[in-house]
């Protein structure tokens, strides 16, 4: 009698741990979906959205764990898994880290800084960043910090390529009168000696004036360091913007201005710039912030032409190639120049240099004629994709 009681005892338990084991493994499903979910919503670009976020089981049920920059994307989790009877327990930490004690912005501080996909330098290099960009700082491993540049990139960056700022430490830098290095490339000297040089510079660096002689600007680095800077290599950045046109022919000047750069996968400076690189360059060097890879520019800006009508295109709009959508693919950009006329395009493609559609041209392009996409156009076009410095500059004034 006692061993039949036991043995149904046992067998309910059984069965309350199998229900128990069932209904979480459903849970656990429901909420894996709703993680897709919202990550499909919140951040379908993991290159300038982190939510990285799973569901585990714990003993006293289910756990989210993770990390995400996106803490309206966490609050519609919890709430969606709320409202459908799901209970978990919430241990997603939010970006920026507290471990960064309210340094959680910082300006690059020197030439061209070197992003990585991971934080170690044999990593894949995603992009660069100029110096004088100020960017958000997001958490530290070890010598490393996860950054987000302007155009809302993510990537990582050593410790020497930044320097770390409050709020406070940032809107001074901020705010401050700046020059704009105009020139491909070239340095910044000693104070006392022009022969000893204190950095090199790319195109598009921004430092700090302190003084404004007849030669030399005297500025600051965002680290403190001081040096000179040619005037006839660098402008004032409130008038350098004050006088650019945005017209196609000022692209097109800054474009050739490039010409034999080598082509370097991740390369955004004038040290070396992949497809997207230059082009986004092109666009930095004339006011204008546009997204990082080409398979991001080409959902910016207005569409033109997509079945190879050049004819259509005015002098600065963008084309793109790869691969064409089937039936059982979607289509792939994976290249992208600038049309400067006469049946012509300026691309980076082992180096800088110049390609035609025309067949009967000596610098015909046949491989990429033949992948040839569509061409959208950026210049004066309204978007939020695009940021407008001028523009940008007037709202922060």
């Amino acid at each position: 009698m006692k061993k039949t009681l036991f043995h149904k005892a046992f067998v309910l338990i059984l069965i309350a741990l199998n229900i128990s084991c069932d209904t979480n493994l459903e849970e656990k499903k429901i909420s894996n979906d709703e993680i897709d979910s919202i990550k499909d919503f919140f951040a379908p670009d993991k290159r300038t959205a982190l939510f990285n976020v799973e569901v585990l089981e714990d003993p006293s049920g289910l756990k989210l764990v993770g990390e995400s920059n996106l803490p309206k994307a966490v609050d519609s989790l919890k709430a969606t898994l709320k409202e459908i009877g799901i209970q978990v327990v919430d241990e997603i930490k939010i970006l920026p880290s507290s471990d960064l004690k309210g340094k959680t912005m910082a300006v690059i501080n020197i030439s061209a800084a070197n992003l990585r996909s991971t934080p170690k330098h044999s990593a894949e290099l995603a992009t660069q960043a100029i110096l004088g960009t100020e960017v958000n700082v997001l958490k530290k491993e070890e010598d490393w910090y996860l950054i987000q540049t302007p155009d809302e990139y993510l990537a990582w960056v050593d410790a020497g390529g930044i320097q770390l700022m409050d709020e406070n430490s940032l809107s001074q830098w901020a705010t401050s009168n700046k020059i704009i290095y105009t020139n491909t490339y070239g340095h910044a000297y000693d104070l006392t000696d022009t022969t000893i040089r204190v950095s090199d510079l790319v195109a598009g660096s921004l430092l700090k004036v302190l003084e404004e002689g007849e030669r030399y600007y005297k500025v600051q680095f965002p680290d403190g360091r001081q040096a000179l800077v040619s005037k006839e290599e660098a402008s004032d950045y409130t008038n350098w913007l004050s006088g650019l046109t945005y017209d196609a022919n000022a692209l097109i000047e800054t474009s050739k201005s490039l010409m034999g750069v080598p082509y370097l996968w991740g390369g955004t400076s004038t040290k070396g710039v992949d497809c997207s690189g230059f082009t986004k360059t092109i666009y930095y060097m004339n006011g204008m912030v546009i997204p990082r890879d080409a398979s991001q520019q080409v959902h910016t800006g207005k569409p033109i032409d997509s079945i190879a009508d050049f004819s259509k295109l005015d002098k600065g709009d963008l084309l793109f190639f790869g691969r064409k959508a089937t039936d059982s693919t979607s289509e792939k950009v994976v290249h992208v120049g600038m049309w400067i006329g006469d049946n012509q395009f300026i691309h980076s493609s082992n180096m800088v240099r110049i390609s035609s559609v025309d067949k009967n041209a000596s610098n015909y392009d046949e491989y990429n004629v033949n992948r040839y996409l569509r061409t959208k156009r950026l210049l004066k076009e309204e978007d939020k994709n695009i940021i407008n410095l001028k523009k940008a500059l007037q709202i922060k004034g």
